[in-house]
């Protein structure tokens, strides 16, 4: 399995193109699998369950994507993994909603390092924190499946522009807004989180041995 960190803005539709051609690759001959570690510019992603009335004011680049989910923002200041898998070398019975976990899992074993307890909460995808007597999202996911294979996945808040998510409905969620490390008091850096998230990886992702990093 490989890793790989980029240390520059990743276009969208560059990373997409990418994700495709390696989920195909490892279908088709066996390479290897992949987590991605990037951040973009930024940007909307319209997911398969997007509703357009949650498209509140388009102030940048709107995508339609494959993956699972409806609106969602990326841009500088959140770390994206991007998680190729292939789920039948993995699991003995592919299981989408063990996958799911497993990405619920290690965000939250993640952000404990930083003293940032996040959650689950049933009917709300992604993670949550509780602050200042209400709930914030503070990671979120989609993931797309293709012939077992997986990709795209997760994105968590370091120090992103906050103000950039008044431009959607966030997961078609209205009740509640959005939250990032360094709201929250832990100042950490990207290398921090970086780090904290290949500590754990092993720890959820059976088998997720021999990970090689590149640049």
């Amino acid at each position: 399995m490989e890793i790989k960190v980029s240390d520059d803005l990743v276009e969208y539709a560059d990373a997409l193109q990418a994700m495709e051609a390696r989920v195909a690759a490892i279908r088709a001959v066996g390479a290897p699998e992949l987590l991605w570690l990037l951040e973009h510019p930024p940007l909307y992603t319209a997911g398969t369950s997007a509703k357009a009335s949650d498209l509140l004011q388009p102030r940048f680049p709107v995508f339609e994507t494959g993956r699972g989910g409806e609106y969602t923002y990326h841009g500088p200041g959140q770390r994206v993994g991007y998680v190729m898998l292939d789920l039948k070398e993995r699991q003995r019975v592919p299981d989408i909603k063990l996958y799911v976990w497993q990405l619920e899992e290690w965000i939250i074993r993640a952000l404990v390092e930083f003293g940032i307890k996040g959650e689950r909460r049933p009917g709300r995808v992604g993670i949550w924190v509780s602050h200042n007597g209400t709930e914030s999202k503070i990671a979120a996911l989609g993931v797309r499946i293709r012939h077992w294979v997986t990709y795209h996945g997760i994105s968590i808040n370091l120090d992103p522009d906050l103000t950039h998510f008044q431009g959607i409905v966030p997961c078609g969620i209205r009740e509640f807004g959005v939250t990032s490390c360094h709201d929250l008091g832990a100042l950490i850096s990207m290398d921090d989180l970086d780090e904290a998230l290949m500590k754990h990886w092993a720890g959820v992702f059976e088998g997720a041995q021999g990970l090689k990093v590149s640049a």
